[in-house]
């Protein structure tokens, strides 16, 4: 059985930093990109940050491009997403999701990241 199991999310203040884990069960971790999602209250989910397999090359939505920062670790079937001068707008549950080339997908079931003063 396929699980994405996040943790990390907590309340930080702005210009603080966080850093949110993805640990993968279940699948050949290698075979997958790695992505992190994140939902506001009343907002559609939105894509962050993207790090492909193999190549490792990363993508990232404009709004956190120079403070955040995507990374895996393959021996260990984890993915990071390092969060740098937060702001407000950064409050949201964060998710993790993993595509295979093969088109299999899979989505984590969230953690929290809340900034306020």
């Amino acid at each position: 059985q396929v699980q994405l199991v996040e943790s990390g999310g907590a309340l930080v203040q702005p210009g603080g930093s966080l850093r949110l884990a993805c640990a993968a069960f279940g699948l050949t971790f290698t075979d997958y990109s790695m992505s992190w999602y994140r939902q506001a209250p009343g907002k559609e989910r939105e894509l962050v940050a993207t790090i492909e397999t193999f190549t490792h090359r990363t993508i990232y939505a404009d709004s956190v491009k120079g403070r955040f920062a995507i990374g895996r670790d393959d021996v260990e079937s984890t993915a990071y997403l390092q969060l740098n001068s937060v702001e407000p707008q950064d409050t949201a549950m964060y998710y993790c999701h993993a595509r295979s080339s093969r088109g299999a997908v899979y989505w984590g079931q969230g953690t929290q990241v809340t900034v306020s003063p």
